[in-house]
């Protein structure tokens, strides 16, 4: 399964769309793989300013 943003208008949020199998349970993980993924980065980031 893939996730993408598709035609993000300008002072709207993005809309997104899955590709693939449709099972919501598959869906929410994949958001919240990602949602940690993002978390993880932004922790990063952050210890490098600081540093």
């Amino acid at each position: 399964m893939s996730f993408h943003f598709t035609d993000p208008k300008p002072n709207r949020e993005p809309s997104f769309s899955f590709t693939g199998p449709t099972d919501i349970e598959e869906q929410l993980q994949t958001i919240a793989d990602m949602a940690h993924e993002i978390l993880r980065l932004v922790a990063e980031v952050r210890r490098q300013i600081s540093n």
